[in-house]
């Protein structure tokens, strides 16, 4: 991975771990957009956006790039709201978030925060897959804080989005046919996906950002 060149690093992490945070804390601390799942919804609703009129718009409209960089300013100069789960469930959405996001990679590096990045970047030149786990009676307590919800909807809640997540991967392949010879049975736990994968248990967002930059520096000696 050369850091002199455009890169993608791509943050796949378990409902609770703290892994949006250390990947928005990551981009940060590299200069560089971090794109995740709202960011994405938010610019799809605000273009109104398919894959043709991804493609529509890049030939008509030579200011779309300049559009997006405002939208993103807007999106980041509010605070986030907490995570929320949505399950796409058309090939077609799964699509535009595909073009999407190679569409922005393009441009510029950034880090990327799931949405089967692992998949979308899997032959992109200079790029970096991390995964970030927590125990679950971590990923409880954590969700349990910062939502105000009680134990038993939480369980119920982790157990629905890591479905959602296994669902939106398997359907990421059936819609990219050049996958599926090799990637039958794919999973975001298969650690061979990922260059990197770290369990937070007894580590801060910070301390995590601290060992992907470590480990971003040492590749590129």
């Amino acid at each position: 991975m050369d850091k002199n060149k455009k890169f993608v690093i791509t943050v796949n992490r378990e409902l609770g771990s703290g892994g949006r945070t250390v990947g928005r804390k990551l981009a940060e601390r590299l200069g560089v957009k971090y794109f995740d799942k709202a960011l994405i919804e938010g610019l799809t609703k605000e273009f109104n956006l398919t894959v043709e009129e991804i493609e529509r718009i890049k030939a008509q409209k030579s200011s779309w790039w300049n559009e997006f960089n405002m939208y993103y300013k807007k999106r980041y100069d509010v605070l986030l709201p907490l995570e929320t789960e949505t399950v796409l469930t058309t090939a077609s959405m799964i699509g535009t978030e595909q073009r999407i996001l190679q569409d922005l990679a393009s441009h510029e590096s950034c880090v990327v925060a799931g949405r089967s990045s692992f998949l979308v970047f899997r032959e992109w030149p200079n790029h970096l897959n991390i995964f970030i786990q927590a125990p679950l009676e971590k990923r409880i307590e954590r969700i349990m804080r910062k939502r105000q919800i009680g134990r038993e909807e939480t369980i119920a809640t982790i157990e629905k989005v890591d479905k959602a997540r296994e669902t939106y991967i398997k359907k990421f392949v059936e819609i990219n046919p050049e996958l599926q010879s090799s990637l039958q049975n794919v999973s975001r736990y298969d650690t061979r996906n990922y260059d990197l994968v770290i369990n937070m248990d007894g580590l801060s967002e910070d301390e995590a950002v601290d060992i992907i930059m470590q480990y971003f520096e040492r590749c590129n000696k």
